[in-house]
């Protein structure tokens, strides 16, 4: 793996706190254990794609990791290219299908800079376009009128998408079973009630509707209520990089392992079955071992 950048989020901060000279602060690291256990009862020929790998990238990478399955079966790992999102692909016949994925991996914890700025869009990369476009749960075209009610006053950047997330996790409770997998962001603004993808979908939405890019994300992160469970959570490309908010309130952003990112939960589901399956048991178990030590990132 090559060498990291310097970190890009970094501020530089007076003793009044305004930009300004001083040294920048460094980027710390946190090292954290993935356990994480599927078991699913398969009724005939299946196929799966699994999203359950930690992704390597400039902010965590992998220093151990196993995937251990109940019985031998053929699989293969696909990287996508746009994301760098690792799929797991698998075929399984009747019976128990068990999967047991460890993982070591170290992250890195930039410095919160709240003075970013949101970037017009005629200087946004390309490759950012995508996320301004409405999808099937995040219909960030009908939510505009209340996003411009709600955040046009507030200064644009890191204060406008704070005050998005505030907003979401002060008035939308997170309620377990009062969505399901057809639930989208409109739903979830009328009914004040969803899960951790719900908030996260009305929080994205509510970004591209002020011009703002923003993606979904899937990871592990430890929480001690409600049982243990992928979360989701998003991130907003402002001054000129992705950052990640989590509007449930549950999650510390700098202890989340990130599996996949994209436009909405579709991208980022961790099982997609073709076939007669059912799951029966889920544990994804995060334990983190070093918190704030010196950036070791290589």
């Amino acid at each position: 793996m090559t060498a990291n950048p310097p970190p890009v989020n970094a501020t530089l901060l007076t003793e009044n706190n305004q930009p300004g000279d001083a040294t920048v602060a460094p980027s710390r690291y946190s090292r954290m254990k993935i356990d994480s256990e599927l078991i699913y009862e398969v009724n005939g020929l299946c196929d799966f794609i699994f999203l359950i790998h930690a992704r390597p990238d400039d902010h965590q990478r992998i220093i151990q990791e196993r995937l251990l399955i109940d019985r031998p079966r053929a699989g293969r790992i696909h990287i996508q290219s746009e994301s760098g999102n690792r799929m797991f692909r698998i075929q399984a016949d009747s019976g128990q299908l068990s999967l047991h994925y460890q993982a070591i991996v170290e992250k890195r914890i930039d410095p919160v800079d709240t003075s970013l700025t949101q970037t017009p869009i005629h200087d946004l990369p390309d490759e950012m376009l995508h996320f301004l476009a409405p999808t099937r749960y995040c219909e960030s075209d009908h939510l505009g009128p209340a996003a411009l009610q709600l955040f046009v006053g507030i200064e644009p950047g890191y204060a406008r998408v704070q005050a998005i997330t505030e907003w979401v996790r002060t008035n939308i409770t997170y309620r377990i079973g009062s969505s399901n997998a057809m639930t989208t962001a409109r739903d979830v603004f009328v009914q004040r009630a969803g899960v951790c993808r719900d908030l996260a979908h009305l929080s994205v939405s509510f970004c591209r509707a002020l011009n703002i890019p923003a993606r979904l994300v899937a990871g592990y992160s430890r929480f001690p209520e409600p049982p243990p469970d992928f979360h989701a959570l998003f991130e907003a490309f402002i001054g000129g990089r992705w950052v990640m908010f989590d509007p449930t309130g549950m999650a510390d952003p700098a202890h989340v392992v990130t599996i996949a990112t994209g436009g909405d939960a579709k991208d980022v589901a961790f099982a997609t079955m073709f076939g007669p399956a059912r799951m029966l048991s889920m544990r994804p178990d995060v334990e983190v071992l070093d918190d704030g030590g010196v950036c070791c990132l290589e």
